[in-house]
């Protein structure tokens, strides 16, 4: 007979192993690991330090939220957005930025349909919130487009 308390652990397993998947992109490796450590206590989460990188791993394996810098060297956020959008539109798109000029923040907004964009500095409570909702728009998302 089991005991309670190998019940639960065997739902914790579960649980884990039934967490989101989130591919944070930076690449200011600092910042992607304090991102990272956030969300990991929810999400499945998986790094990449540039968009060269984060395409590669867009290829072997499905996520329901990216989380991309805005400005990287090889490559910027934004453009890469865009392109995800077309390939996995139902993956939300969330785009991080230091600084963004109103106009390019419309245009980012309707080119990559952003879920949201983030200025930085971001508070780690509004990265996780923003995170779950954007899960839980693609399964929203994923569910009509079945219907």
């Amino acid at each position: 007979m089991n005991s309670p308390q190998s019940d639960d652990s065997a739902k914790d397993v579960a649980k884990a192993e039934n967490k989101d998947a989130v591919l944070l992109i930076d690449d200011e490796q600092p910042l992607l690991e304090v991102f990272s450590a956030a969300l990991r206590m929810q999400f499945e989460v998986t790094t990449a330090n540039s968009v060269r990188e984060a395409e590669f791993i867009l290829h072997k394996k499905e996520f329901k939220v990216v989380v991309a810098d805005h400005l990287m060297p090889g490559g910027n956020g934004m453009s890469f957005l865009v392109r995800a959008r077309e390939e996995y539109p139902h993956m939300q798109r969330i785009l991080v930025s230091g600084y963004m000029k109103p106009e390019i923040l419309l245009r980012s907004v309707n080119e990559a349909a952003l879920f949201r964009y983030l200025l930085k500095p971001i508070s780690m409570t509004e990265l996780i919130k923003v995170v779950r909702d954007a899960a839980h728009a693609h399964d929203i998302s994923v569910a009509m487009a079945k219907s």
